[in-house]
């Protein structure tokens, strides 16, 4: 289940940049009653509301996966899994291009991550 946890974190914490992304603090002044649900309100708002969301609970499941996988191992497993959702989604959503390059730099740390793996104790 630990890593069922470690999984989540990993997918929650590309949430989190994503609404980070799309988060503009400037714009929250603009915020009032009358633009709340309207859609220019809703592009201010949701961003904060996912922001603090997917942090809160990103930093709920990889505390729970911490509690019974190794601190290094959890933070470089996680670490590794964030960016490569956050590459998937950039590919997939925002049409973003993959170079060789990069592959090969996400590989060495994938072998990395199993190399942890392998050696932790249990």
């Amino acid at each position: 289940m630990a890593w069922f946890y470690l999984i989540m974190a990993a997918a929650l914490e590309a949430c989190w940049m994503f609404s980070l992304k799309f988060l503009s603090f400037s714009k929250i002044k603009t915020l009032n009653i009358e633009n709340f649900v309207q859609s220019e309100g809703l592009m201010i708002w949701l961003p904060l509301a996912g922001y603090i969301f997917f942090g809160v609970t990103n930093t709920y499941c990889l505390s729970l996966a911490m509690k019974n996988i190794p601190t290094t191992t959890a933070f470089a497993v996680w670490t590794v899994l964030s960016i490569i959702f956050i590459k998937m989604v950039e590919v997939v959503f925002f049409q973003s291009k993959v170079n060789f390059l990069e592959l090969f730099f996400l590989s060495l740390i994938i072998v990395g991550i199993i190399g942890l793996k392998s050696v932790a104790e249990p």
